[in-house]
């Protein structure tokens, strides 16, 4: 009964993304909210591609739809929480780019044709997911609402990264694609630094902090890794790209705590 429980347990997580299920409370837990929809945006992006190249199909399957009950839930949630109109009126925006996103991604399988429209659209969800958690961050205007921003767009970048990897993996990246992916890379870097530096951090801050970095070491090899015939490079991106995502999500739950 005990190892049933363990299974149906780390099922559960698998499909929420082992994302916390309780409401908004308060306007770091906005910030969070927001800024995960900007990583979910990405991640989205990025199983589609997998699934198109036959990796990790059931595991990319299954990243895809929590990813989609996940944004899909967190979307009707800032938008009942919303302060201002303002806020209201981005996210009224971010519901219509995210229901045609959705209507590319399940409309029919993945294929290299429809590839390119996700990967357009996927910028546009991000950009108004960007600018949600922006606003948000300025009704906060605190050292912890800002915090929960920078570490929150970590895990955004991370899944940046692993989109653009498997989309010209796939050969459906863009010109822009290499160039995005370095620049992501050197945001990420330097955000860690400067996450790694602020007087805020707890002492289990700092050790999420370790534990992302190791993480890091292991993503940025798979990410440095040419695509190969047998497909372990994009497999390698695929897990490694995960595995950073959940260290980042325990940091930036300890970011959402601190004190306002």
């Amino acid at each position: 009964m005990k190892s049933l429980f363990s299974v149906l347990l780390g099922f559960f997580l698998l499909l929420t993304g082992n994302v916390a299920l309780a409401q908004i409370s308060d306007l770091n837990s906005a910030i969070n909210k927001a800024g995960r929809q900007r990583m979910l945006s990405q991640r989205m992006a990025k199983a589609y591609f997998q699934i198109g190249q036959q990796i990790e199909v059931d595991r990319s399957k299954k990243v895809l739809d929590s990813s989609m009950a996940v944004f899909d839930r967190q979307l009707v949630e800032l938008k009942n929480y919303a302060p201002t109109p303002e806020i209201k009126e981005t996210y009224g925006k971010l519901e219509k780019s995210w229901l045609a996103y959705k209507d590319v991604l399940i409309g029919a399988a993945p294929s290299k044709e429809n590839g390119g429209k996700v990967l357009a659209i996927s910028e546009e969800v991000l950009a108004l997911a960007n600018l949600g958690t922006g606003q948000f961050e300025k009704q906060s205007a605190t050292t912890s609402g800002r915090l929960v921003n920078i570490s929150g767009r970590q895990r955004m970048l991370s899944q940046r990264m692993a989109k653009f990897y498997q989309a010209m993996a796939w050969g459906v990246g863009d010109v822009k694609s290499a160039v995005e992916l370095d620049k992501a890379r050197k945001e990420f870097a330097a955000a860690h630094q400067e996450l790694a530096a602020s007087p805020a951090n707890t002492q289990q801050i700092k050790d999420a902090l370790e534990l992302v970095k190791q993480q890091w070491f292991f993503f940025e090899n798979a990410l440095g890794q040419k695509v190969g015939a047998d497909k372990r490079p994009q497999i390698a991106v695929a897990t490694s790209s995960e595995r950073i995502l959940e260290e980042m999500e325990s940091a930036v739950g300890l970011y959402e705590k601190l004190p306002k």
